[in-house]
């Protein structure tokens, strides 16, 4: 078994579930990574992280202890010339605080294990100077806006891509992405999708007297909640009768409380706010149809493979999205549900009253998908295929 480092630049975090599950699934594999986090963790319901793992991971000291503790240990000697000199030839420049993170964490890495990042971000890019400091060879998983709509660094993509041992992507969309972009790096790049503990998953049992949707995601632009309200509106003004929850929180909270009022859609559309896991397994085992209408955000953001459709799937729901990116990947239309173009509600609110018309189609898109998420998108097969692909970038081996 190899031995392995993970390096977030929070964890665990509630919008990065995904994240927490391959690192316990790691460790039930008996490949229990040693973890660092550039920045805290997020706090939340007991029952939501295991609190024996949160108490593992390394968080990184403040940035002023932070940079104090380094330039000690460069005067005195403990740390590669390469460390001293980089930091001095950066100086004040834009992410330096990477340098910093790369030599605090690099110091107290072994030498013969292969570190791995989540996002072309800060982490990644921490990762790329712990390489040049240490030697330690590095890879990460590019998700979504960071693969669409890059920062801009002078370690950008590119740099990321190019110095990887190997890149990991959650859709076929993504990587051939990826690889149309960086033919000369393209043999690197895999794609491994998201995993999920499908046990953990209750089944729906469309028991609801009144037609439930349920969304789930950040209140953001790229989500398409707005068009979702649309949609509702649609379904509304056709006299049908129907529950929207939509399960969330961020910075679009305002907008789409303003617009459901302005929809006159206050007894039927609901913005329940931010749940635990726990809760959110719940409502969708509890709905009659899963809908997120992914679009593209003014900055040209997009999902990618959204992981909260592949949970609905696991629920056993049909799922309404939109064609975008890797959802079509995951839904395919008239087996698993239905898929329509972005920033059409009309289009939307037809497919979903076409599958919540009709409890037959329900059952059957819901038990396709059912299958689909266990062929596809069980965590213990997506570990195992990381694991194969660390273990072939030269990372010496650790015994059982």
């Amino acid at each position: 078994m190899i031995k392995l480092a993970y390096l977030f630049e929070r964890f665990p975090s509630f919008t990065q579930t995904f994240c927490y599950r391959e690192v316990v699934e790691l460790r039930r594999q008996k490949c229990a990574p040693i973890v660092f986090s550039i920045r805290p963790s997020e706090e939340g319901p007991a029952e939501t992280w295991d609190a024996e793992l949160v108490r593992q991971v390394n968080y990184l000291p403040d940035e002023k202890t932070l940079m104090r503790e380094v330039e000690s240990a460069i005067g005195r000697r403990e740390l590669p010339d390469t460390v001293a000199e980089a930091i001095e030839n950066w100086g004040r420049q834009t992410d330096f605080l990477r340098l910093y993170q790369a030599a605090y964490i690099g110091a107290r890495l072994p030498k013969s294990i292969h570190l791995h990042a989540h996002f072309a971000g800060m982490a990644a890019r921490t990762a790329y100077w712990i390489k040049q400091f240490f030697g330690i060879p590095f890879s990460f998983t590019a998700h979504a806006n960071d693969i669409f709509v890059p920062r801009s660094f002078a370690i950008g993509l590119d740099r990321l891509i190019e110095t990887a041992s190997s890149v990991v992507t959650e859709s076929d969309y993504a990587a051939n992405y990826l690889r149309t972009r960086f033919p000369q790096s393209a043999e690197k790049i895999q794609r491994v999708y998201n995993g999920l503990d499908l046990s953990s998953f209750p089944r729906a049992d469309f028991a609801a007297p009144v037609p439930l949707i349920v969304s789930v995601g950040r209140l953001i632009e790229k989500k398409g909640f707005s068009d979702l309200i649309a949609g509702c509106r649609v379904l509304a003004e056709s006299r049908y009768n129907f529950r929207c929850e939509i399960i969330g929180e961020g910075p679009l909270e305002n907008d789409l409380r303003a617009q459901i009022q302005g929809s006159n859609l206050e007894e039927s559309v609901m913005l329940v706010g931010a749940q635990s896991q726990g809760e959110i397994k719940r409502r969708l085992a509890a709905a009659s149809v899963f809908v997120l209408a992914c679009t593209t955000d003014s900055s040209g953001g997009t999902d990618n493979l959204p992981t909260v459709i592949m949970e609905a799937m696991a629920t056993g729901l049909p799922v309404v999205s939109t064609a975008l990116a890797g959802i079509p990947e995951m839904v395919e239309p008239g087996v698993t549900g239905e898929l329509v173009l972005p920033n059409q509600p009309q289009e939307l609110a037809n497919a979903i009253q076409q599958i919540i018309a009709n409890p037959a189609r329900i059952r059957e898109f819901g038990d396709k998908g059912f299958a689909v998420a266990h062929e596809k998108f069980s965590i213990e097969t997506s570990v195992r295929a990381l694991l194969k692909l660390f273990g072939s970038t030269g990372s010496s081996p650790q015994a059982d």
